[in-house]
């Protein structure tokens, strides 16, 4: 038991950092696209340099879907490994066998969970593209 009880703590780490990784995602994405707005408004550009800010919320959009991807599939591993018989244990941390299980990498890009923030955070730029032309 003891066996199951550490390879389920790392795959729980796994799924931990893919979270943070997530978050931190988010955190670059307002910090670079309000820094390229300002910046924007600063130097009194016009609103083709705005253009500049959906580069990274798309980029990183499409990063933080992938780590949504990869902690489905550890959740899927996960799963797995708390049906598993303690003599089974092989402490694999390899996800791949569960992806027809786990959602695609698109799915990850769509869930609702991204779409509630970079929506919203590209709805920003194109406003404000809109509103300072």
């Amino acid at each position: 038991m003891e066996e199951k009880m550490r390879h389920l703590e790392m795959i729980q780490n796994v799924i931990s950092r893919m979270a943070s990784n997530s978050f931190l995602l988010k955190g670059w994405t307002v910090t670079l696209v309000v820094g390229l707005l300002a910046f924007a408004n600063i130097k009194e550009m016009d609103s083709n340099f705005m253009f500049l800010a959906l580069i990274p919320a798309a980029i990183f959009w499409f990063l933080d879907g992938y780590f949504i991807h990869q902690s489905w599939l550890y959740v899927e591993l996960y799963n797995h490994v708390t049906k598993t018989r303690n003599e089974d244990i092989d402490f694999s941390l390899d996800a791949k066998p569960y992806e027809d299980l786990a959602g695609s990498h698109v799915e990850g890009i769509f869930s609702h969970t991204l779409l509630i923030f970079y929506v919203p955070t590209l709805a920003v730029i194109i406003i404000a593209i809109c509103f300072f032309k």
